[in-house]
């Protein structure tokens, strides 16, 4: 039988006890900081076994003067600071508790209490100090006889306990890997889930971010069936901070690189991905599907996805989201803010001003109050600009090829020609649909209103760039403004475009969704969407995939089966888990023309080989479990 050794203090808590002591103590007083900061210091020397625990506790509990009313506090306090992972993995505690001790430098008067409790870990389970009172009820030491009052009394103790079969010990500092050392132990685990010391992780037989970890490399029953830092993800383009923030914080191994990468690069990077998070430039292809070994999820940190192939994606059971809201007003905003410029000639005078020239002149400059905008897309984007456009005087028309409701008093045309003809400035914001290449080309271009002007922040494909050019220089367009081009680098240096030099003519960077807030939207709603796959199942809002939303999964086991649609999928997995005496607490199925997604929860425990029998049935893409 294994016996497993836990520490309390950053392990089985998130908090040194006594550090916690110390703010409810001190709370009200001046020396409060300078005191607790001493307090920590000492603490982590004592860890670290720069001075000997006995002399870390005496100075700590000297600078304290604490009553055991403060206890109570403590207490409570810790219980909020139990470590998420131990939380969330209560059930191993309940269940192994026969093979579970406590072994601590902290105090029995809150440990126990907290325990027991939280994980049914009786009094008799826990070795630690205990607090030694004055008659007014203030703490003034610690049981000296008590050999974990000593330095290394963690060894003397594990010694003392005298334990059967194998021991492993997980914990945080020096006094539980000098526990191996001194061959009392037979493996230790470095927890960091809370905090990383240098000197625990170079001594450990194994690292682990989270009581997950231990137990998945143990093979013990577990609250998720893979540990979260074991999956990869790798965020490509400069995406956002705050979207490696929230996955790292919720477990997940991320790497952040600032540029895109070229096919070669990202088919050596690729192996061992779980998740790929890119934005417009790195192109998803066949050939780094193939080498994607591991991959679950591609996430488009942007609307667009034509630069990832989906339905080798589906082929292959990986799931696509994109971020089609979070950047709306930003392009929305560059939309009007081009209008006006372009109405105005306010590109052609700055120029003139850089080159010091004074040219105060009324030509070629328009109010945008009363003018027809025709909106080609009316999609999220071309609904707001409707609304915005509306509130600044403008008259707006629209045209989509899906039945769309006017919003305001815009009019919807039944033709894109009624738009083209009619509208003194044409704005496209059509999706990345391959039908919608050059949309807008020579014949489109001559249709439009003589004097208008054309903006493009869609794709850069939906415009004939050479046909615009002679219409631009023709002077039939009185201006253009393009953010998106059909060929764009993929990374920040020269560019050149037909286009370049003309006066009339706005060029952006593909620059629509570059703005903080937009940024910052879509680092919260992207990382949303993997989390909810990667932990749950759902595929609310994927791209390519059935899209099913997921009851929270309570005390069950889920198995997600990905396969092609074709009849009698569903009966074979039925068939399957009925033949494992497996009990369906909930299964929920969704479909589309090429693929089926069943999630099923199973109430009772099951034999592992239910999993290769679900992988074996016909038409089978992908199984995932999560318990």
């Amino acid at each position: 039988m294994t016996t497993y050794i836990f520490d309390f203090d950053s392990t089985i808590t998130q908090v040194e006890a006594l550090d916690i002591l110390a703010e409810i103590v001190l709370k009200d007083k001046p020396e409060r900081d300078e005191v607790i900061n001493d307090i920590k210091q000492i603490t982590n020397l004592g860890i670290d076994g720069e001075i000997s625990f006995t002399e870390s506790l005496e100075r700590r509990i000297k600078l304290l003067n604490a009553h055991r009313d403060d206890l109570t506090e403590l207490i409570s306090r810790l219980e909020e600071k139990i470590s998420e992972s131990f939380n969330r993995n209560i059930d191993f505690f309940k269940s192994h508790k026969d093979q579970i001790k406590v072994i601590s430098c902290g105090f029995k008067e809150f440990i126990d209490p907290i325990v027991e409790d939280r994980f049914d870990i009786a009094s008799e389970c826990v070795s630690a100090n205990t607090f030694t009172f004055d008659d007014r009820g203030y703490i003034i030491g610690f049981d000296k006889t008590n050999v974990l009052s000593k330095h290394n009394g963690k060894i003397d103790c594990l010694k003392q306990l005298n334990l059967p079969g194998e021991i492993q010990v997980i914990g945080d500092g020096y006094s539980d890997y000098v526990m191996r050392e001194a061959g009392v132990a037979d493996k230790f685990f470095a927890y960091t889930e809370n905090v990383n010391r240098e000197k625990a992780v170079v001594n450990a037989d194994f690292i682990t971010n989270s009581l997950d970890e231990f137990l998945y490399i143990n093979k013990l029953p577990r609250k998720i069936s893979y540990p979260k830092n074991r999956i990869k993800i790798l965020l490509l383009e400069n995406i956002h901070q705050d979207a490696y923030n929230r996955l790292s914080k919720d477990g997940f191994s991320v790497e952040l690189i600032s540029t895109s990468l070229g096919e070669e690069e990202l088919l050596k990077k690729i192996k061992g991905v779980h998740v790929l998070g890119i934005r417009s430039k790195t192109q998803v292809t066949q050939k780094i599907l193939d080498a994607a070994d591991k991959l679950l999820v591609v996430s488009a940190f942007c609307i667009g996805t034509t630069q990832i192939d989906l339905e080798a994606c589906k082929e292959r059971g990986v799931t696509v989201f994109n971020a089609p809201y979070s950047n709306t007003r930003s392009v929305v905003e560059l939309a009007i803010g081009q209008i006006v410029m372009l109405m105005r000639s306010i590109f052609p005078r700055s120029q003139e001003m850089h080159q010091k020239k004074w040219n105060k002149t009324a030509k070629g400059a328009q109010e945008i109050r009363h003018k027809k905008l025709g909106i080609i897309g009316y999609g999220n984007i071309g609904k707001q600009l409707s609304v915005l456009a509306e509130a600044i005087g403008m008259r707006v028309y629209f045209y989509d090829i899906d039945d769309q409701l006017a919003i305001g008093n815009a009019v919807k045309c039944n033709s894109m020609e009624q738009i083209l003809k009619e509208s003194d400035v044409v704005s496209l914001h059509v999706d990345d649909n391959k039908n919608n290449d050059k949309l807008i080309g020579a014949r489109e271009l001559k249709m439009m209103k003589k004097g208008s002007f054309l903006i493009n922040l869609s794709r850069g494909f939906v415009v004939d760039v050479d046909a615009l050019e002679q219409v631009l220089r023709s002077e039939h367009l009185a201006g253009a403004a393009l953010d998106v081009f059909p060929v764009e680098p993929l990374a920040n240096g020269n560019y050149n475009h037909s286009l370049v030099g003309l006066s009339n003519v706005i060029l952006t960077p593909h620059i629509g969704g570059s703005t903080f807030e937009a940024q910052k939207d879509i680092a919260d709603f992207v990382p949303r969407k993997i989390m909810g796959y990667i932990n749950s199942g759902s595929t609310v809002d994927a791209v390519n995939f059935p899209n099913i939303r997921l009851p929270k999964q309570d005390n069950a086991h889920r198995f997600l089966h990905i396969h092609k649609n074709v009849p009698g999928v569903m009966a074979e997995i039925n068939n399957v888990l009925a033949s494992y005496g497996l009990n369906i607490s909930g299964q929920y199925l969704s479909t589309d023309n090429e693929v089926g997604y069943v999630i099923t929860d199973i109430s009772n425990s099951y034999d592992e080989k239910v999993i290769g029998a679900l992988k074996e049935i016909r038409h089978t893409i992908k199984l995932r479990i999560l318990y």
